[in-house]
């Protein structure tokens, strides 16, 4: 039979009583610890995924198609005839697909040598029109076919950008508001020969003869009379008729006076 020893008893006693506040004072240690630890790791999870998020969206903003606004015919050239020599017209059909007011403008990389009428505007929901685009065709150096066959380093920049119904266009609009601007297409100058029939040429006649038709019948009469400035310092047929005019006046009083 085993006899218990008093002292050990005791000693035990005094370890168990000690040992449950050793537990304690351990056990908030280690879970203040742990929550410390859960809560860094929390909020590294957080940062974690805020910047995962952030890399995704970018990311996926890079590789989805932009979003257009408009719809252009041709999509991808303007059609010239090509008369060397002479000023020629291209016609492109602008159409607003989407759901709001939307404001659009040409860039050319060649301003001296061409102008669009008109170079920028704002178009209602699903409203359309066939703005000119003018371009004088150089004398060629060498061989006309080679000049013909060669690509125009030519191109034109047609932008949008989504406005307020109601709203005037001033083309300060899309310096003022970059970050909303969206580059619908980049148009490559295509030069036809007028001696050789085709469906391009055909199509562009009739694009013109649609536009000059709706500048002889505007929807909304204008009553401003004065000089209509179309862009970056460029003025439309009318003022230069009046500028003629103008100037022919001023040779007639010169000879009279003499």
């Amino acid at each position: 039979m085993a006899i218990a020893d008093p002292h050990k008893s005791h000693s035990d006693g005094k370890l168990w009583r000690l040992c449950p506040l050793w537990q304690s004072g351990t056990g908030s240690s280690s879970s203040s610890s742990t929550h410390n630890l859960n809560s860094s790791h929390q909020n590294g999870g957080v940062l974690s995924n805020t910047r995962s998020s952030t890399k995704v969206s970018m990311v996926a903003r890079s590789i989805l198609p932009t979003r257009r606004r408009l719809r252009l015919d041709p999509s991808n050239n303007l059609y010239f005839p090509y008369e060397p020599g002479k000023q020629v017209k291209s016609a492109v059909r602008i159409k607003n697909t989407s759901r709001s007011h939307v404001a659009f403008k040409f860039q050319t990389t060649a301003p001296k040598s061409c102008y669009m009428r008109p170079p920028g505007g704002i178009l209602a929901p699903k409203e359309s029109i066939i703005a000119t685009v003018f371009k004088f065709v150089e004398q060629p150096e060498n061989n006309e076919k080679q000049q013909l066959d060669q690509k125009s380093k030519v191109k034109f920049k047609i932008m949008s950008l989504k406005v307020k119904e109601g709203m005037d266009y001033v083309p300060e609009l899309f310096d003022e508001q970059k970050e909303q601007v969206t580059v619908e297409r980049i148009l490559r100058v295509v030069f036809l020969d007028v001696g050789r029939p085709s469906p391009a040429l055909e199509k562009l006649k009739r694009q013109l003869a649609e536009a000059e038709a709706a500048i002889v019948v505007p929807k909304k009469p204008t009553a401003d009379t004065g000089p209509r400035v179309v862009g970056e310092g460029l003025v439309i047929d009318e003022w230069k008729e009046r500028r003629e005019k103008y100037l022919a006046r001023q040779q007639v009083e010169a000879v009279d006076s003499v």
